[in-house]
């Protein structure tokens, strides 16, 4: 039960964060009032996580509540609403995301114990095997026989994500092509109206953190459409890796907004049956991701595609 009120309340910080930077975006200013309806289609979630979130930034003095009109905002600038962004991260710096941050940079090695971890943290036993729970959920730890448990790669060199891109080229197309693809189509409408919210914000505006959130769920999406169990599952898993410890802040605005528009042209074409085109289109998506990496512009390319380009 206590793992479960911890794992609710992380989910609500994040969705928090979420909030936060959509209101940034939208040049929001105190006194603004924050419609549930509105922020649950932005951020593609219900109302009732969005009630939950916004009674946390609430209890932040991030928001305000009046009895019959809803929550507004407590606060008025946009470096009022950064540094609020920041205190919810720093709330969430749970036990987890020490471990996880200490293995990005390489301050533990692959293979950890649950006592070396309780001493290296001076935490309790049951602290420390929650925290391995919430990694291993993400894809990040794996436990082994006994007390050991083995960190998997992470994405956090460009080599790393340049194989992650390699093994998404394989997959992804497949995902699509897989016979027994099902698309839920009010989840895609969800994504689609989220894609185009982020697009409408000002150039060289637009939020890396909120990016990255957007394509992992739309990869995530994909994935779980197709019909292929074993595809299906690789792609979740991964996503989920990317989720939690991809952090490239690197990429121009400009292609943050055409690989949106590439993920809704992918959409449109999965939405009409035309599911080659989809493949194709996934892997032009997935190599124009690679083009700041020339040593690796041509890997993974099926020759169906080399072909079309000759």
């Amino acid at each position: 039960m206590k793992e479960t009120r911890r794992s609710t309340r992380q989910n609500h910080l994040a969705l928090g964060q979420q909030i936060l930077t959509i209101a940034m975006e939208r040049r929001m200013r105190r006194g603004d009032h924050l419609p549930e309806q509105t922020f649950s289609e932005a951020c593609g979630v219900s109302r009732t996580p969005i009630r939950s979130a916004f009674k946390l930034l609430e209890q932040n003095e991030i928001l305000t509540w009046r009895e019959e009109e809803g929550y507004f905002l407590a606060i008025g600038s946009s470096d009022e609403l950064a540094d609020a962004v920041q205190k919810l991260e720093d709330l969430e710096n749970s036990l987890a995301q020490r471990i996880l941050a200490d293995r990005a940079e390489r301050r533990i090695g692959d293979v950890q114990s649950v006592r070396g971890l309780m001493t290296r943290y001076d935490a309790s036993r049951n602290s420390v095997l929650i925290a391995l729970k919430v990694l291993s959920r993400d894809g990040v730890v794996t436990q082994m026989p006994g007390q050991a448990w083995v960190f998997q790669p992470i994405l956090d060199s460009p080599n790393a994500i340049d194989e992650s891109l390699s093994f998404r080229l394989t997959l992804e197309p497949q995902a699509i092509l897989a016979p027994g693809i099902s698309v839920d189509l009010k989840r895609a409408g969800l994504l689609r109206a989220q894609m185009a919210d982020l697009l409408d914000t000002p150039e060289g505006t637009m939020s890396a953190a909120r990016f990255h959130r957007i394509d992992t769920d739309f990869h995530s999406f994909i994935a779980e459409c197709s019909g292929n169990r074993f595809v299906r599952g690789a792609l979740l898993a991964h996503h989920r890796l990317r989720r939690t410890t991809q952090k490239d802040t690197s990429i121009p605005d400009f292609r943050l907004r055409q690989s949106l528009q590439e993920h809704l042209d992918i959409l449109d074409s999965v939405e009409s049956a035309q599911y080659e085109l989809a493949a194709d289109q996934m892997i032009l998506h997935l190599r124009r991701s690679r083009i700041r990496r020339p040593e690796a512009a041509n890997r993974g390319t099926p020759p169906l595609m080399r072909a079309l380009r000759a």
